[in-house]
């Protein structure tokens, strides 16, 4: 049985669940990029700068389904970001302590993301969105799992 977060995202149109994503790829670009900016190691910066890469691609290519599908603006609210977004999207990331207090917070993001494409996956009726959606699922857990990785790093 479904729980309730994924309940709420299945009743999502289509182009607010594109809306949705759309945010939460350019969110995670600009956390990415932050963090890339912040880490004194160099692996882990090499790591981020790949990520951010990775996000804003994707933010790329949900803004060209919006564009030929859904045009038009969306006003997404407080409710709607944190359906894709864990914490502040601004982030306090002035040194790798406080970097790796927030690595917990940018883990939980990505899950939740993947948590997100996953349902909406489910509930989509289009197929080119379907596997579009599965596809960004599976990312966003490969994401939290290289997180995972770089915050066991000492």
């Amino acid at each position: 049985m479904p729980d309730a977060y994924a309940l709420k995202v299945r009743s999502l149109l289509p182009a607010k669940a594109l809306a949705i994503a759309a945010y939460g790829e350019s969110v995670a670009t600009y956390r990415y990029r932050t963090l890339s900016a912040k880490t004194s190691s160099p692996s882990i910066r090499d790591e981020f700068i790949k990520m951010a890469a990775e996000e804003q691609g994707h933010h790329a290519a949900m803004q060209q389904l919006i564009d030929e599908h859904f045009p038009g603006d969306f006003v997404l609210t407080p409710e709607d970001k944190a359906l894709i977004i864990v914490g502040p999207r601004l982030l306090d990331a002035h040194d790798d302590a406080a970097l790796a207090k927030l690595m917990p917070l940018i883990i939980e993001s990505e899950r939740l993301t993947g948590s997100f494409y996953h349902a909406v996956h489910d509930s989509i009726p289009r197929d080119d969105l379907k596997s579009f959606f599965k596809e960004m699922a599976a990312e966003c857990f490969d994401h939290a799992e290289r997180l995972l990785q770089l915050h066991m790093v000492p």
